[in-house]
């Protein structure tokens, strides 16, 4: 029943969010906007502005909801492929192709439906708090600049957003000031902020829309001139369905660890339209260990100078190319596999620590290529002009104009089947701190060892 009262001095203006991060208590509705105003005047005019925060809620227990995911991964997908796909995907490619891709996928134990861990089957998608049903509602006079303050404060879902019949201009990403960009339709991930600018000059009422990645539910709200007038709500978008790209499979695959991949043969999935890349006509069963690959120094891209840190995580100090013999290996920071010799375009990796080998990581990243233009899957050529990473510049540049002096490099690793991630292989109860000296510049990077 105490309070605690924290102070601190505001450096920044713009659109946040808090959230409590015990337990599942942010699950359970901890959590709130923060709205801070500029201390001179707004460099984006507008008449009136709404928070718009979307949240997943559910009536049961999430220490329940944890339990069951541990016990099957897939216990509430309710998408999974069914025969009446087969018989659809069979109609496109022929039968045999189609049960040749069925059968790679099982040899995975993964499913192509695989979009979110927890879904509408025991969610509710809330907007400001309310229900499809309650419809959350703000009036506006046509001719007006509203700004709408996008938050996505759920647990565990991504949203597609958009407003039919309204273009929506993004100012703002995180709180920071971009180049406006217009789109028709933005993804927004957990945490995430966008804030849009709309200008609608009919005397109608439009839908706030916002439908979950699996397509199991959505929430929703509306912009009106009158109380008593409504939008239509648009109809959901077909379930995606991933390809081998969209899996982080795109270039030269990856390393499944204690999975059997022998027979899994990929050139069938040469070719897709996923606008991420293709495999190349990769055999999984052909994979060699790349000790021996040498670096491009042209494309460093501004790390030349950058020291690697080597004790940033507990595991990162053993790191070594796979399959190379330890003594061969430099003790020189600078001589070591890591930032100041990546290609931050297309990064092919060729060591990972020792912690990545056991029960806690099922696969490991040989090859990894960034898609900050891709809109994702089931977002690709549906007619919408869609919001991409690639489109974010930031008006003010950088946070730090300052150069990088070291670099951290930490692996998201997995093991799917028994719900274990980590980083590096290493799970949060036995991970060391990552140490920061104040003031000091260091860029860290991330990469997606896992197929999520």
């Amino acid at each position: 029943g105490t309070t605690f009262t924290y102070r601190f001095r505001v450096a920044q203006s713009g659109t946040y969010w808090y959230h409590s991060h015990t337990g599942f208590q942010e699950q359970n509705a901890v959590y709130g906007a923060i709205v801070i105003d500029p201390a001179q005047s707004d460099r984006v005019a507008y008449d009136q502005d709404h928070v718009v925060m979307l949240n997943d809620w559910t009536d049961a227990s999430p220490d329940f909801i944890f339990n069951r995911l541990k016990t099957a991964d897939g216990y509430y997908n309710y998408v999974k492929p069914d025969l009446m796909d087969l018989i659809r995907q069979s109609e496109k490619m022929g039968f045999g192709k189609a049960v040749e891709d069925r059968l790679m996928w099982d040899k995975m134990r993964m499913s192509p439906r695989d979009l979110l861990d927890v879904t509408g089957a025991t969610y509710t998608y809330l907007m400001n708090g309310n229900t499809p049903a309650g419809d959350w509602t703000a009036l506006f006079r046509p001719g007006e600049r509203i700004r709408l303050r996008f938050i996505n404060g759920s647990s565990m879902s991504y949203f597609d957003v958009r407003i039919p019949g309204l273009k929506m201009t993004v100012v703002a990403a995180d709180g920071q000031d971009v180049h406006p960009v217009t789109v028709d339709e933005f993804r927004i991930g957990v945490a995430e902020i966008y804030d849009v600018i709309v200008e609608p000059v009919a005397d109608q009422a439009y839908c706030i829309f916002a439908q979950s990645l699996d397509r199991s539910g959505y929430a929703r709200g509306t912009l009106t001139p009158h109380v008593d007038l409504r939008a239509p709500i648009p109809p959901m978008d077909p379930v995606p369905t991933l390809s081998m790209a969209d899996m982080g499979m795109a270039m030269s695959g990856m390393d499944m660890g204690d999975t059997d991949m022998s027979a899994m043969h990929m050139g069938n999935h040469a070719k897709d339209n996923s606008g991420v890349g293709s495999m190349g006509g990769m055999d999984m069963s052909q994979q060699k260990p790349m000790a021996g690959m040498t670096h491009d120094q042209t494309s460093q891209h501004g790390t030349s100078g950058m020291k690697m840190d080597n004790h940033a995580m507990k595991g990162m100090a053993d790191r070594q190319p796979d399959g190379a013999a330890h003594g061969a290996m430099s003790h020189n920071p600078m001589d070591l596999p890591g930032l100041h010799n990546r290609n931050l375009k297309t990064l092919k990796i060729d060591w990972h620590p020792k912690t990545e080998h056991g029960v806690g990581v099922d696969m490991r990243a040989q090859q990894v290529s960034m898609s900050l233009s891709d809109p994702g899957a089931g977002l690709r050529n549906n007619g919408r002009k869609v919001l991409t990473y690639g489109d974010l510049r930031g008006i003010d540049g950088p946070i730090s104009p300052q150069e990088p002096a070291r670099g951290i490099e930490l692996h998201l690793t997995g093991n799917m089947d028994r719900y274990i991630w980590g980083f590096n292989g290493v799970s949060y109860r036995d991970a060391a701190p990552i140490e920061l000296k104040y003031g000091e510049t260091v860029r860290i990077v991330l990469i997606n060892d896992t197929m999520m």
